[in-house]
């Protein structure tokens, strides 16, 4: 038996622990520390917490997205590994296995802590441009690599403008209506570094598309939920003041453009 097949599960899983890891701390702790509990806080023991135990404290079982975290980590890691041997070529094959995975660590890190908190934190937004920076000179060199971080970061800051603008609008609404105002922005800063991040790894001009099917998608979810809220009849009238995490929509547009690029082919053709 070849034991390399088993590469790919296990440094799957590892990642996937990282990822989880990785989600857990640095948006409340702003650094690697020892994790915590999120129901009684109580700090886990390392050993508990990669062998994804209850709490010793409280019991509370490990949530659905660390499993699902998990389970992902394992079958996208065989995926890359295969991807190796497939006909069909993908940017990441420029990349190798490898250097794959770890892009694939750091966006899942930025998915999910985007999806839980709206947040894109600033030290992982520094890491990001580094990394990227260093995997698109690999796939497109330098000249393609610089004028699609400027593009992405260009076009998402005149939509963060916009923004604000409608953020004040609303918030005046609001108030009118005699609703606590929020200070919720459209669309937060931490996006337009995003997409200033991901546009340094897509390049140009592919980062026009990655943006376009990131905005897609959001916008078709932002749709279904003002639906849903119209449905059951509660906040009605600021059913259209519902805002969204983007990023990890844009996110998901840069994972299919890079690891599943015969997708998009098939569906532009």
């Amino acid at each position: 038996m070849d034991v390399t097949i088993l590469i790919p599960f296990l440094v799957g899983w590892l990642a996937a622990l990282l990822v989880n890891y990785l989600a857990d701390v640095l948006p409340t702790t702003r650094k690697l520390s020892a994790p915590t509990c999120r129901q009684c806080s109580a700090t886990f023991a390392w050993t508990d917490y990669l062998l994804l135990k209850n709490c010793s404290a409280c019991e509370k079982a490990r949530g659905w997205r660390t499993w699902l975290t998990q389970l992902l980590g394992v079958v996208l890691s065989v995926y890359v590994w295969l991807s190796r041997y497939d006909v069909i070529k993908t940017p990441t094959d420029t990349l190798g296995y490898w250097l794959a995975m770890l892009l694939l660590v750091y966006l899942g890190m930025v998915f999910i802590i985007d999806m839980e908190h709206r947040l894109i934190l600033h030290p992982t937004s520094i890491v990001g441009t580094i990394l990227a920076a260093g995997l698109g000179l690999l796939l497109h060199g330098w000249q393609a690599t610089l004028m699609g971080g400027i593009a992405g970061f260009g076009i998402m800051y005149t939509f963060y403008l916009f923004g604000v603008l409608f953020s004040k609008m609303r918030a005046k609404r609001m108030r009118a209506q005699g609703i606590e105002a929020d200070e919720e922005d459209a669309l937060g800063f931490g996006d337009v570094n995003l997409a200033g991040i991901l546009g340094l790894l897509l390049g140009w001009p592919l980062i026009w598309f990655g943006l376009l099917l990131g905005i897609l998608g959001g916008g078709i979810i932002s749709l279904l939920l003002v639906i849903f809220v119209l449905i059951q009849q509660r906040y009605k009238e600021n059913a259209l003041m519902i805002f969204i995490p983007y990023g990890p929509y844009f996110i998901l547009s840069a994972f299919i453009l890079l690891y599943l690029p015969h997708w998009t082919t098939k569906f532009i053709s």
